[in-house]
C-alpha cells in the first residue's frame, strides 16, 4: 500500500474517491437519489486533488483524507454537475443543502496557521480492518508542516472516534446537532492531535 497525494497520480482519483465518498457517506446522501452510480458520478467533480491523500494499492484506491490549512477549500461543489447529474429540482437542492455543509459551514474555533484540519476520512468496504485510515493519517502527520490537527466526527460514529483517539486525538470541543433527528447523532466532536516536540 502505498499513499500519495492525488494530484501526483498517473491518473484522476476522483471518481474512485467518490465511489469511496458515496459508500461512506451513502445513509446522508440517499435522499438525493438512491443509485450509487448516478450519486458517485455527481460528486466527482467535488475533491480538491490538491489536498486528498489516497492510499493505493495494485492501482486501486483504499482510502482517503485530505488536509488543509481552513484557507485552501478540501471540495468545491459546482450547481451545474449538480443539475446535470441528478435533474434541475434535485440537483438545486443538493448543491444548496451540500454547500451549507460543506463549503459555508465555519469550524467552531479558530484555526492557528500551524493547525491542519483532517477531512472526508473515508476507506472502502472491501478495506475495512487492513489499518488503511491510520496509515493515510499518519501519513498526513508525517509529511505535512503543521504542528497540530483537528478534525470533526459524529459523536455516533464509536470505530473513528476510537481510531483518532488511537492516534493521540482528544476531544476538545462538543457542538450540538440542530437536525439530531435527521442526521442521527446528537453531537459533533473536534478532537485535536499536536506532534510531539
Amino acid at each position: 500500500m502505498e499513499i500519495i497525494i492525488a494530484n501526483a497520480a498517473k491518473r484522476d482519483l476522483r471518481p474512485d474517491i467518490s465511489r469511496i465518498f458515496v459508500e461512506g457517506f451513502y445513509d446522508w446522501l440517499k435522499f438525493f437519489s438512491k443509485d450509487k452510480t448516478k450519486l458517485a458520478r455527481t460528486f466527482a467533480h467535488i475533491f480538491n486533488p490538491d489536498v486528498f491523500y489516497v492510499a493505493i494499492e495494485n492501482d486501486t484506491a483504499l482510502g482517503f483524507a485530505a488536509c488543509t490549512n481552513g484557507r485552501v477549500p478540501s471540495i468545491q461543489l459546482k450547481q451545474r454537475e449538480f443539475r446535470r447529474h441528478l435533474g434541475f429540482i434535485m440537483g438545486t437542492i443538493a448543491y444548496y443543502v451540500l454547500k451549507r455543509e460543506f463549503e459555508d459551514k465555519p469550524y467552531p474555533f479558530e484555526i492557528q496557521p500551524t493547525m491542519g484540519t483532517i477531512e472526508f476520512v473515508a476507506t472502502d468496504r472491501h478495506s475495512r480492518g487492513r489499518g488503511v485510515a491510520t496509515q493515510i493519517i499518519q501519513h498526513i502527520h508525517e509529511h505535512t508542516p503543521y504542528h497540530s490537527y483537528a478534525l470533526e466526527v459524529a459523536d455516533t460514529n464509536t470505530k473513528a472516534v476510537h481510531l483518532y483517539e488511537k492516534l493521540g486525538y482528544q476531544t476538545f470541543k462538543k457542538v450540538p446537532e440542530k437536525h439530531a433527528k435527521r442526521s442521527g447523532f446528537d453531537f459533533y466532536l473536534y478532537m485535536k492531535y499536536t506532534k510531539p516536540r
